[in-house]
């Protein structure tokens, strides 16, 4: 059996993607949960460009950034659910909305819970508007991906789990039916999948965790 590694940190939603792509595929893998203040010998050797997680290693062969891994996992077991398209033009769009994702919807959303005053308020109205994009992508369909789960749905898991979270501890009412009820009813059906709940991490755990180390130290920098 091939090893596969996996260097991330559990409250991470870039480490969960590689993980549920793994679980999606049927991978085993092995987890190593990282202390990003004190960085191992491992993941400075096998991603030392960015010295970031995730890293896949698989058979002692590193690979990093997680839209990148997604693929990686995609292309080496054949087996299971496909996670990108096989359509071209369907594959470039899928790609195009998980970078959008990553480099559009995750700056305006924190812009929206760690700033202040004007910036705070552009912050979110930045955010409804991405999210009102997402929301279009998903009239008539199940998951982005269609009837099945696939590299969209897996790379917008931090809209499906991390940003209520924080908008619920903020008191933020920003995620609401009316507004995207699409997108909505897209979280209610991805979070509920079987092995997209057991790989998420603890709700109350992960709450404490951004309480501490976002929310307070926002609040005390104001």
């Amino acid at each position: 059996m091939a090893e596969v590694k996996v260097l991330g940190t559990w409250s991470s939603p870039f480490s969960r993607r590689v993980e549920l792509a793994l679980k999606l595929k049927g991978v085993e893998y092995e987890f190593i949960d990282e202390d990003l203040s004190n960085k191992s010998h491992d993941l400075l050797q096998y991603n030392p460009v960015h010295k970031k997680i995730p890293v896949l290693v698989h058979n002692g062969k590193p690979v990093a950034e997680s839209l990148v891994i997604l693929e990686y996992i995609d292309e080496t077991w054949a087996h299971g659910p496909s996670i990108l398209p096989k359509d071209p033009h369907d594959r470039a769009m899928a790609r195009f909305w998980a970078r959008f994702i990553d480099e559009t919807c995750m700056p305006a959303f924190w812009k929206a819970c760690l700033s202040s005053g004007e910036e705070q308020v552009k912050g979110r109205e930045e955010t409804e508007r991405v999210l009102k994009f997402l929301d279009s992508q998903l009239q008539g369909k199940k998951f982005f991906g269609g009837d099945s789960i696939g590299l969209v749905d897996i790379a917008a898991t931090f809209v499906a789990y991390w940003l209520v979270i924080v908008t619920e501890l903020m008191g933020i009412e920003l995620m609401t039916r009316d507004k995207f009820p699409n997108l909505c009813e897209w979280i209610d059906e991805y979070v509920n999948s079987s092995f997209v709940k057991e790989t998420l991490p603890d709700r109350d755990k992960l709450a404490e965790r951004i309480r501490n180390r976002f929310l307070n130290t926002s609040a005390a920098a104001k």
